[in-house]
């Protein structure tokens, strides 16, 4: 089966808790702390993997996680810091952020890959909050968060050339007689209902073809799933357009040719700038001084194609229409695929976390309370048992101008402060 589009959810691994560790051997007198920091949580990376053609793997598993670090121990011993997870995503994978629906990153070309969400930071032992007056810190610090996010994977497949047309215009039998793919052919429409690929050789080449499922009239408003088709041909270096000119379907070929072209044009500038070459297929059921074929063929050339007679079923003309194929993409520059102009997301500076040390204030029911991503890995490393912990957070808390704010709120001795689940009265004097 044939996957282009999947919605996983990944998770980096937490970062391991600072030890809280003394030296308690009797032949070192005020040995002091030895708590060791821990590891560093696992980063979630994507990596583009030429051995993997379709995003079948995510249909089945949708949720990933990198490993925890380990938690810091005594004797100054540093915990292991958690594997990385690789998520590997065929060639051409494009990244999308869910919440905010911005792209992350195009994985183009194999190689290529990029941390989606970083592992949150070992927390320091105890040995780092020693000083002259706490000379025995009775807490360490927590290690750091790890991060969720739900991010939408989609595959635009990447080929030299792709067919285009209508349905059952002869595509599908058009791929089976230059390569070796073995696509579903038959005489209805939607016969294809996935891209197939095939590797085309001739002369002394070769060029991956992808077979498009046909697109009919308002393909870009997604009609016939227009747009889940549409997508496939931007990666594609050359189209080749295949029209039925012997008119079996009951249209005429240079309406189907211009309908084509018009959606083209309609979902992207940049499908329509694309060479094309004109196959005029199913040429068995009249020949080249036929009204129909010779009025399609002046109509397509004075717009500056060209057109190749061809009958797919018959192996007519196809060697001709994919030598001027390979010749056309020998001219056309062999660069490899890049990036489109998508509005990316800044995931980059999202995992700086800009607010990171920010505490939030609000007040609820006569209760002030304080808020904030640092303060609460603060708060989850404070020993509430021991003052020289308390007074590591109140320190924190009053640096960073908090009391002062409180105060402008109309904080005053006896009232009540909640940070997360804890409570306590303030005084001045604390």
């Amino acid at each position: 089966m044939f996957v282009d589009k999947a919605k996983i959810t990944i998770k980096s691994g937490k970062g391991g808790d600072g030890c809280v560790s003394f030296r308690r051997e009797p032949y070192v007198p005020e040995g002091g702390p030895n708590g060791g920091d821990g590891g560093k949580g696992g980063d979630v990376i994507f990596l583009a993997d030429r051995n993997l053609r379709t995003l079948m793997d995510f249909r089945y598993k949708r949720k990933y996680e990198a490993q925890c670090g380990q938690d810091g121990m005594k004797y100054n011993r540093y915990g292991k810091q958690g594997e990385n997870l690789v998520i590997k995503v065929p060639p051409g994978t494009i990244v999308i952020d869910e919440e905010t629906g911005l792209v992350m990153k195009d994985l183009v070309n194999h190689g290529d890959s990029f941390v989606a969400a970083r592992g949150g930071k070992g927390g320091k032992g105890n040995v780092h909050f020693k000083n002259s007056v706490r000379q025995a810190p009775n807490f360490a610090e927590a290690g750091g968060f790890s991060r969720t996010r739900n991010v939408i994977l989609e595959l635009k497949l990447i080929a030299d050339v792709g067919l285009i047309g209508f349905p059952n215009v002869g595509k599908s039998t058009l791929l089976s007689v230059s390569t070796s793919a073995k696509p579903k052919i038959a005489n209805y429409h939607f016969t294809t209902i996935a891209p197939n690929l095939g590797v085309v050789k001739i002369f002394d080449t070769s060029f991956v073809m992808a077979d498009i499922p046909g697109l009919i009239e308002g393909a870009h408003t997604g009609a016939g799933l227009g747009l889940q088709f549409l997508k496939h041909i931007e990666r594609t270096r050359l189209l080749i357009h295949v029209v039925d000119v012997s008119g079996s379907e009951g249209r005429d070929p240079i309406e189907d040719f211009e309908k084509i072209n018009t959606e083209l044009s309609t979902f992207s500038e940049r499908l329509i700038k694309k060479p094309q070459l004109i196959a005029a297929n199913k040429m068995d059921m009249l020949n080249e001084e036929d009204e129909r074929y010779i009025s399609f063929k002046k109509h397509v050339e004075d717009k500056g194609y060209r057109v190749f007679p061809i009958s797919a079923p018959m192996n007519q003309g196809v060697s001709e229409l994919l030598g001027a194929a390979a010749a056309e993409l020998k001219r056309l520059e062999t660069e490899s695929a890049t990036e489109e102009d998508y509005e990316f997301f800044d995931f980059e500076k999202d995992l700086e976390e800009p607010d990171y040390r920010e505490i939030y204030i609000s007040k609820e029911d006569n209760v002030y309370v304080l808020e904030g991503q640092q303060l609460l890995k603060i708060f989850n490393s404070t020993n509430f048992s021991d003052l020289g912990s308390l007074r590591y957070l109140y320190q924190y808390i009053a640096k960073n101008g908090v009391i002062g704010k409180l105060k402008e709120m109309g904080l005053s001795e006896g009232d009540v402060i909640r940070i997360f689940d804890y409570e306590f009265e303030y005084y001045d004097e604390y």
